[in-house]
């Protein structure tokens, strides 16, 4: 199966003649531009002759990034893949070992294809930790492997992405033939992780490819001892599968059925598995003499199949009508066992050619029957996933096109897979923190964080973690858990397992400590949030504690937010003052409305009288104009309207532009007060958080004090309510130099 060099055509220079290789490949109808293939290929010649990869570059395992995109690229086109596809692959190898730019070969071929490579790119983080870490074993156990291959499906959002990985992990397996050193770390890299894909995938002529190989490098003497003795037997059964060959053609030919008969090879993994699965010997394993035969039509199948009961006697619950009762995964075939030529066990497989074909490119192969996990029965994303996967390669082998399919490439992932210092693959909830890694880590590496990395480089503990991302926890003898871990709207946490794990923490202080550190945070947050004349029995009831230390105690503990007891203090403020709850909130009138009287904004001149002209009476989305009437404001017509047409000839200074309201949430102005030590770039960094928290400033003024170096800003800010306030007044207090932040009521 693995081709030499010598196999490709060559140029009396020695290189190999590109234009004729390509006529080689099966790509006729996937094949948009045959001049850009070429040209790719020209250009992955031309930079694998360049000068070694740049630092971070990844060396291609034989050496020769160009025979590694040949070969990707015959791979692929045995799978009729697209235009787009043949050339990612030609010119993977190339990016990888930064040999090309990314941004060149967006530049020279497209969009589609530098996608296609960068998430090649991506599922190459296993290979690059396993690497970097020099580990002996990926994924040491099932589960781990599991994991892994759940995090590369989660890393997919379009199917060619998982193919050409395949393909380029078929290529690597091959180049190791003669490299020890290399040899094991990839074939369990293999056998883990790409074999089991490529299953789940249903690409079994790779699938058995890659079992075979790893199996060869991890066990080298079972290995040797099956293929001797396949060996041994090659002639004798080669002889015997041409006999029965030739007698079942005779047979169809006299029924006038036309056939296509080949003699099954089992390969040499499979016959391994078999053995050790059942106990048995080489010599019991029957299946190793197999016949298929495939027709045009099912009828057809059902006649080739009494043909071989005519032949020869059946072996006794050994038939199995897929065909009828298809598996669950859509498999369809006839399969019988009999006794055929010297009373020897013959399996027969029947299907037809379509059926055949299904069976050989993965929508149905034997993943859910055979290779399923079935103990993983709440995974039902992952195998959403995998049938989504399975379901486009089926439409893409039907069509045979990408841009039929293109829309169903994106899909929304669930979970973030991450990878441990060690290598480990960790599966959490999507939008997860450092914070909730360290703690399903473990409990103490939760409480003792101190900071986080995050490939090499270190972040804030409220960062977002993406998949495939390598993430190291730094601890502290000394350190301990904070009570702002535990407030929602900072973002530290994000999934209820390390939130409790925290709680309890806290929940095991003594409660002295949880009082006087609870009382502390809650005068802090009333006073910046100005609350004043705040009668702690009344809010200790509404929140359900028996006094008011015990509240503290909560506070202090995590048991019970800030938050929650400033809106019961808000609460409490519009019964004693007869206002509402929004009210509450501002000291003015709000900025502006969500709902006004007739939803339509004049550009420019703020709020003026309008009505809808009953000539054409436009409806809300329509494209509208105004006209500037003689006493009763601004007419609103489409823009379409005969007699604004009419009027915009005649009086063109008087039509003006005018749009729908959006619906917009009402936001009040509050006064803050910052004060910072003075330092370059402070004001940048305070107006770039305003601006990522999508507030509105309404009006900032800073006096310095440049004797004690000190800063003082009053900000007027539009805020939607109190929760927006405590969130950012936290935020602006975390920049550094900070030393408080606090609202001011008017006058104040």
């Amino acid at each position: 199966m693995v081709k030499v060099r010598e196999d490709y055509p060559q140029l009396q220079n020695g290189r190999v003649d590109l234009p004729r290789w390509i006529d080689r490949l099966p790509i006729d109808r996937n094949i948009v531009n045959s001049e850009e293939l070429l040209r790719a290929f020209q250009l992955a010649e031309h930079c694998a002759e360049l000068p070694d990869a740049g630092p971070s570059g990844v060396v291609d395992e034989d050496g020769s990034s160009l025979f590694t995109a040949l070969e990707m690229v015959e791979i692929l086109a045995d799978l009729h893949l697209d235009q787009d596809s043949l050339v990612a692959a030609a010119l993977y190898r190339a990016v990888r070992e930064e040999r090309l730019p990314l941004e060149q070969l967006q530049r020279d071929f497209g969009q589609s294809v530098a996608k296609l490579v960068e998430g090649v790119l991506g599922m190459a983080a296993i290979s690059r930790v396993n690497a970097e870490l020099d580990l002996p074993v990926l994924g040491q156990s099932e589960a781990q492997s599991e994991t892994i291959r759940k995090m590369l499906v989660a890393l997919v959002d379009d199917v060619r992405v998982a193919l050409i990985k395949l393909a380029e992990r078929t290529s690597a397996i091959r180049a190791v033939k003669d490299r020890p050193g290399k040899r094991y770390r990839v074939a369990r890299e293999v056998f883990d992780i790409y074999a089991p894909l490529a299953h789940r995938l249903g690409i079994g002529h790779i699938k058995w490819e890659l079992e075979d190989l790893s199996f060869r490098y991890l066990q080298p003497s079972a290995y040797k001892k099956i293929a001797k003795l396949l060996d041994e037997k090659r002639l004798d059964r080669q002889r015997y599968i041409d006999d029965v060959i030739s007698r079942l053609f005779a047979a169809l030919e006299v029924e006038g059925i036309d056939a296509d008969i080949a003699g099954r090879a089992k390969h040499i993994y499979s016959i391994w598995r078999k053995m050790q699965r059942k106990g048995i010997g080489f010599s019991q394993v029957y299946d190793i003499r197999a016949v298929r035969v495939l027709v045009d039509d099912v009828k057809s199948c059902y006649t080739v199949l009494g043909l071989v009961h005519g032949l020869w006697r059946n072996v006794p619950n050994e038939f199995d009508d897929y065909i009828a009762n298809p598996k669950e995964n859509g498999y369809r075939s006839l399969h019988t066992a009999v006794i055929g030529p010297e009373g020897k066990v013959l399996e027969i497989q029947i299907r037809t050619r379509s059926m055949h074909e299904e069976a050989e490119f993965g929508v149905c192969s034997h993943w859910m029957y055979k290779g399923a996990d079935k103990t993983a029965k709440n995974n039902n994303s992952y195998d959403e996933k995998i049938a989504w996967l399975r379901q486009v390669l089926d439409w893409h082998e039907e069509s045979g096109s990408s841009s039929d399919v293109a829309e169903q490439f994106t899909r929304a992932q669930d979970r973030v897979y991450v990878f441990t210092p060690d290598g480990h693959v960790v599966n959490l909830q999507n939008g997860a923190t450092p914070l909730d890694f360290a703690y399903h880590i473990h409990t103490e590496v939760g409480n003792r964080c101190r900071g986080a990395k995050v490939n090499g480089r270190i972040v804030p503990l409220t960062y977002t973690l993406n998949t495939g991302e390598r993430v190291e926890i730094l601890t502290g003898k000394d350190s301990e858990p904070r009570r702002d871990w535990l407030q929602s709207n900072l973002g530290y946490l994000k999934t209820s397992r390390a939130r409790t794990k925290v709680q309890h923490w806290f929940r095991q202080q003594a409660k002295e400590d949880n009082i006087t550190a609870g009382r502390a945070l809650l005068e802090k947050e009333f006073r910046r949030l100005a609350l004043n004349s705040v009668d702690y029995k009344y809010i200790a009831d509404q929140a359900h504690c028996a006094s008011v230390e015990d509240m503290y105690a909560a506070v202090g503990s995590g048991e019970i937010s800030t938050l929650q007891l400033v809106r019961i203090a808000h609460q409490l403020a519009g019964q004693n003052d007869s206002q509402s709850e929004e009210q509450l909130l501002r000291l003015r009138a709000p900025t502006r409305k969500g709902k006004d009287s007739n939803k339509v904004r004049i550009s420019g001149v703020g709020n003026l009288l309008t009505h809808f002209a009953r000539c054409c009476k436009p409806l809300p989305g329509e494209a509208i104009a105004g006209y500037i009437t003689v006493g009763r404001g601004v007419s609103v017509h489409r823009q379409d309207c005969s007699k604004l047409l009419q009027l915009q000839s005649v009086e063109p200074h008087r039509i003006i532009a005018v749009d729908w309201e959006q619906e917009q949430i009402d936001t009040y102005p509050v006064d803050i007060e910052l004060r910072a030590f003075d330092r370059q770039g402070l004001l940048r960094d305070i107006t770039l958080q305003l601006a990522t928290e999508k507030v509105n400033v309404v009006s900032l003024n800073t006096v310095t004090d440049t004797a004690q170096h000190m800063a003082t800003m009053r900000i007027r800010l539009e805020i939607s309510d109190v929760a927006a306030l405590s969130g950012l007044l936290n935020r602006l207090n975390g920049l550094p130099n900070v030393v408080s932040v606090e609202r001011v009521r008017e006058g104040g």
